[in-house]
């Protein structure tokens, strides 16, 4: 079979199994695009949902409604409760997407109908910044075209299987998509469960790694890599592990910090009540203190990623 007849084939096989499970994200123009993957349950990128996110359009036209929304904003994805009225879902790949294999991208656009594109896997391994400005690591990046209203829908092998969900346009012909490996589809699972990760917080927000390093400089200290703390929850845990606004926190457990990012992956697997050891250093001083991690507090309606709500994600970083 030649490559030509190999294509004409995906594209045939994404018609039959994977375009009847796609799912329009928003009613007024092209939103996002979701993927049925399993009974009652859509998933979707989670900037999708922010807005119109409960408004969706199915393959065969019909309109309805999402009765739950849950989200977790750190990894980009939701899953929302709605009649999928039997649609048959998608399959997952087992095999990570690898450099140079030929992709399909598909979306469905709301009042537009489906779209259908070729590609390859450009690179691997890649991390984006996701809506609340965090690294998101484990995507690649592939060369198939995508209009306005892509994001949230699948990139797909050429036995028709999911390997990665489209989020964001990088540029130069690229996209970035999060690999649907078995850490992935393990949140995707605990989503449709109605739960959210429970992570481990501090209640410190930090600045970027370059301004932190301009103001330091600015005021006559030394040069060093870490997390500069602009502002601390009051009676959050930094607070009454006695951090202050403008410390450098240069280490976490034992492990160097350059960035915000960093510490944020050194609370991942620490769940509320996780003793977190912090390097800070003030001023010419060098501290060690420790602060016992909670929940992240309640924000009020709308703005926590719970059951059937949303955080309306800013880009900065808060911990």
């Amino acid at each position: 079979m030649t490559f030509s007849e190999e294509l004409m084939a995906a594209v045939a096989s994404a018609r039959r199994s994977t375009l009847p499970a796609l799912v329009a994200i928003g009613t007024r123009g092209p939103t996002g695009t979701g993927m049925v993957v399993a009974d009652g349950k859509v998933l979707t990128s989670a900037h999708n949902v922010r807005f119109q996110g409960r408004s969706l359009v199915f393959a065969d036209g019909a309109r309805r409604r999402a009765e739950q929304i849950t989200a977790d904003i750190s990894q980009d994805l939701a899953v929302l409760s709605v009649d999928t009225s039997g649609a048959t879902p998608v399959s997952f790949a087992e095999e990570d997407a690898e450099l140079g294999t030929p992709v399909l991208a598909v979306a469905n656009l709301a009042g537009r109908g489906a779209r259908v594109s070729f590609g390859i896997v450009a690179g691997v391994d890649q991390a984006f910044r996701g809506p609340e400005g965090r690294r998101i690591k484990g995507g690649f990046e592939h060369t198939a075209p995508l209009p306005h209203g892509a994001s949230g829908g699948p990139v797909l092998d050429f036995e028709g299987r999911v390997l990665g969900i489209n989020t964001r346009r990088m540029g130069e012909g690229l996209y970035a998509a999060l690999s649907t490996g078995p850490q992935l589809r393990a949140a995707i699972d605990l989503l449709s469960r109605g739960e959210t990760p429970v992570r481990g917080w501090l209640g410190v927000g930090l600045l970027p790694p370059e301004l932190a390093r301009r103001l330091r400089l600015a005021v006559g200290l030394a040069e060093r890599s870490g997390a500069l703390v602009r502002e601390v929850t009051p009676d959050g845990p930094a607070a009454k592990a006695g951090i202050r606004k403008g410390d450098l926190l240069v280490s976490a457990n034992g492990v160097d910090l350059e960035s915000a990012d960093d510490l944020y992956a050194s609370l991942l697997g620490h769940g509320p009540g996780s003793t977190v050891k912090l390097g800070v250093v003030r001023g010419q001083d060098e501290l060690e203190v420790e602060a016992v991690t909670s929940a992240e507090p309640e924000r009020g309606s709308g703005d926590r990623p719970h059951r059937g709500h949303m955080r309306r994600g800013g880009w900065g970083h808060h911990e």
